[in-house]
């Protein structure tokens, strides 16, 4: 409890929330208008934050990102809007499978025991969602759709299984996603990720790398530049040319990707990444021990670390030759693992002198370097630093003379005379792998037959369930858990009834949260994954909230799935949020909180020592959303003893109003709430509550002295203060309100206008220099014109005392603001 020591009122931030969360409650406050269909005629927002996962209770990071969500939630709803603020819980994974293990429980135990305590924390931290929307994505009404849908993918030739070397944990038994490894380690466990091959189930996001691309028109100006940004780069749009390498002794030529066909003539070996098949048919016999012993090698190397720039390169001559089409140069084979086997061909034409990682591999090995385009820069040969840059080609033949454009275009044409290259484009996007070996997931809906192969599981069987018994989570020689169910795994071919096999493994949980916001409108809904009503009602998502983190994996995948669901025919738009903010993150003292760090900071506590409205003004009062906080340098103190101000203020308003209006008072109220306006719209939270705060100190002096409390001007200003603060102190605002006398909800009462009359100025006060220094200030006309200005300015006798005798050479004016007087000497 915060005593205010010039009052004597007592300011509770706890004891009022079980009083409010029980009026929202009971008044649906907080629910959408016509949830799936309706007449209303108001304009509809649909605001989603992305959704927790039930590790345990709310953290600091939860309070944050939905401090922030809450906030342009409620501000929408209360401009007029329809507002959907949604609920679900992201509740398949790996940390409840690992959780389950630890306590020898069900991984279902464990995660819907966290869920029910992350919605309490919820109601008490005031998060005005519509509990009506809420489902967890491990239960099997939800699941059977992520089925249903990957069978829809599979059916369009979107979903196939091919075997990969794959980031491998061998802690948690899986295979990681690329975003999942962390300078070589799981991001969970740390554990180091070796490369290993299995075969998997994928689906095909190259085919839409041009289409992620180019809508990202739609995006400009709406998501953080960053992330489009980030986005472009993991797409890796790269335009060149296929080029066909005969090989001597093999029938069929190699094809490569280059973007610098204009290099073809200074390609002096020829490079396969040592993982790929063909490296193991190329290698000749006299080579096969060396192969074999360095394929080994790399296979303890991560994908990310293969291509890290500053590793030392290594490789093996594979005994073989390819012939350069253009000039019939025999040109050394190697395997190398800074080649990637499902990068383009998993080959490359090697051109050290103008490819750095090339050179660096040719100093290595002893391989020549040959330079071939002139950029006017030294022998790379002699410098061991490639020339990037464009020239003129040189040692090369017909072509020496032209330009790097020119040559490319030559070069390209001449290769498909020779019917040995043409124009290309290659992405550096590759499939979304999405099978891992755990139990806590989707089961992939796919029985395995050896009579009829792969073999969808009807749509009738649906949800293919978890076994609820006979399973080890962590069975026996790197098994997958659902492997150990014999009696689930053991079931007849839909096809021709023989005996099969179910597939044993589960989707990423990636698969759960890439398409979970269509079936907020109505979770309900059984007759497919999603209510087409519901979602023409309400989607895409007009504003997204969550962590820069996901932009290469999550925003990617929902991206990818909504263009794939558009061709299905199934919704109408292809892009899924329209408008998204990031958030940054909760630290401590520079550092990311943890336990092994000792720096956490217990989220409940925090509110319990302060109160949930406290806390939620701290996280947006630190800063911008995007920005990271630093709990250390922030004290919910503050927060408090300004809510108790705002409090105390309302109850000093309990008599009618009286007199006429302070008419500069109103005047600064309104100028108040369009810069609080102003910055909500811009999404500068943090803005919004200074101006409140300045609100504040303005509306207390004029209690105390001037207008005082019982000044119509003084009660407008209270009014719209508390109903711009329930957007972020929600409790706080709700109880002032109804010491002001009216009846709930505050939220019903709108966001004040500022009146444009009132927003206009009288006159402005205009500062009158001599050389730069401040002589005089005059009160002048908003509208005053630069030759008004000037004249009213002379007819100011201190200007005329400073200038004197003294030529005058010029004299700068900026109306209505500004007059300068330039004196000579």
């Amino acid at each position: 409890m915060i005593n205010d020591e010039s009052r004597t009122e007592t300011y509770d931030p706890n004891a009022i929330i079980d009083k409010w969360m029980k009026v929202w409650e009971e008044l649906h406050v907080n629910e959408a208008l016509g949830l799936v269909a309706g007449h209303d005629d108001l304009p509809r927002s649909y605001v989603v934050s992305m959704f927790p996962y039930p590790s345990g209770d709310l953290h600091m990071g939860h309070a944050e990102v939905y401090s922030i969500s809450d906030a342009v939630a409620r501000y929408i709803r209360m401009t007029g809007a329809n507002v959907l603020n949604a609920i679900g819980w992201d509740s398949f994974g790996l940390p409840a499978e690992n959780a389950a293990l630890k306590r020898n429980l069900h991984p279902r135990e464990w995660t819907y025991a966290n869920i029910e305590t992350q919605a309490e924390s919820f109601r008490r931290l005031g998060v005005s969602f519509d509990w009506r929307t809420r489902f967890h994505t491990s239960d099997p009404e939800y699941y059977r759709w992520n089925q249903w849908l990957f069978l829809r993918l599979f059916e369009a030739g979107l979903a196939y299984r091919k075997e990969a070397a794959v980031n491998w944990c061998p802690t948690d038994q899986t295979v990681l996603a690329n975003e999942q490894v962390v300078a070589g380690a799981c991001e969970r466990c740390g554990t180091t990720v070796i490369q290993r091959p299995l075969t998997q189930w994928f689906f095909k996001t190259t085919d839409y790398a041009q289409r992620l691309l180019d809508d990202m028109k739609q995006l400009e100006g709406k998501w953080p530049h960053e992330v489009l940004a980030m986005q472009r780069n993991w797409i890796g749009r790269s335009a060149g040319a296929h080029i066909d390498f005969a090989v001597e002794g093999r029938g069929e030529p190699v094809r490569v990707f280059t973007t610098r066909p204009d290099t073809l003539f200074g390609a002096t070996f020829f490079v396969v990444a040592v993982d790929a098949p063909l490296a193991d048919e190329l290698c000749a016999d006299p080579q096969r021990g060396a192969f074999e012993a360095y394929r080994r090698q790399a296979a303890t190397a991560t994908e990310i670390e293969r291509l890290a720039t500053d590793r030392a390169k290594t490789g093996v001559n594979l005994g073989r030759f390819a012939i350069n089409p253009v000039n019939g140069v025999r040109i050394p084979i190697f395997a190398a693992d800074y080649v990637l086997a499902d990068y383009g061909t998993g080959a490359i034409m090697a051109v050290p002198a103008h490819d750095q990682r090339d050179l660096d591999f040719a100093r290595a090995l002893g391989v020549p370097v040959q330079v071939v385009i002139n950029t006017g820069e030294a022998d790379p040969a002699e410098t061991w630093v490639a020339t990037h840059g464009d020239g003129r080609l040189v040692n090369s033949g017909d072509f020496d003379g032209m330009t790097t454009a020119e040559a490319s275009a030559a070069i390209t044409a001449r290769l498909a005379e020779l019917g040995a290259g043409t124009e290309a484009v290659t992405y550096r996007l590759r499939d979304w792998l999405l099978s891992r070996q755990r139990f806590w997931g989707t089961p992939i809906p796919i029985v395995h037959c050896e009579d009829c192969g792969l073999v969808p599981v009807p749509e009738a069987e649906l949800p293919v369930r978890l076994p609820e018994s006979g399973y080890e989570l962590r069975p026996e020689g790197g098994k997958s858990p659902l492997e150990s169910a014999t009696e689930w795994v053991s079931v007849a071919c839909p096809r021709c009834g023989g005996p099969a096999r179910r597939d044993t493994d589960t989707m990423d949980t990636f698969v759960d949260s890439s398409w979970y916001f269509l079936r907020y409108p109505n979770p309900d809904y059984v007759e497919g994954p999603f209510d087409p009503a519901g979602v023409a009602r309400w989607c895409p998502v007009d504003e997204y909230i969550g962590g820069r983190e996901h932009a290469t994996g999550h925003l990617m995948y929902a991206r990818f799935i909504t263009k794939a669901l558009h061709d299905l025919g199934l919704v109408s738009f292809v892009e899924p949020f329209t408008k998204l903010t990031n958030q940054g993150q909760v630290i401590m003292n520079g550092k990311a909180m943890s336990k092994s760090l000792g720096n956490l900071v217990n989220l409940q506590e925090q509110i319990g020592l302060y109160g949930p409205d406290a806390v939620r003004v701290t996280m947006v009062f630190a800063g911008p959303p995007e920005d990271d906080i630093d709990w250390a340098d922030v004290s919910p103190t503050g927060a408090v003893k300004w809510l108790a101000r705002v409090w105390r203020i309302s109850a000093e308003l309990d008599g009618k109003s009286s007199g006429e209006p302070d008419i500069e008072l109103r005047r600064a109220v309104h100028r108040m709430i369009a810069d609080a306006t102003t910055a909500m719209d811009d999404r500068r939270l943090n803005v919004a509550i200074a101006r409140l705060m300045e609100l504040t100190n303005l509306l207390r002096k004029a209690v105390d002295s001037g207008a005082g409390p019982a000044n119509p001007a003084t009660r407008e200003g209270v009014e719209a203060l508390v109903r711009m603060l329930s957007c972020f102190a929600p409790f706080t605002a709700e109880e002032s309100w109804q010491r002001l006398g009216h009846g709930p909800s505050v939220s019903s009462a709108g966001w004040p206008q500022a009146d444009p009359g009132l927003l206009v100025e009288d006159s402005v006060v205009c500062i009158l220099q001599v050389n730069g220094k401040v002589r005089d200030r005059i009160d002048v006309a908003p509208g005053i014109s630069d030759d008004e200005l000037e004249q009213v300015a002379m007819n100011s006798g201190k200007l005329r005392e400073h200038i004197g005798d003294s030529q005058i050479l010029k004299v700068i004016v900026r109306a209505p603001k500004l007059v300068n007087v330039v004196l000579a000497g």
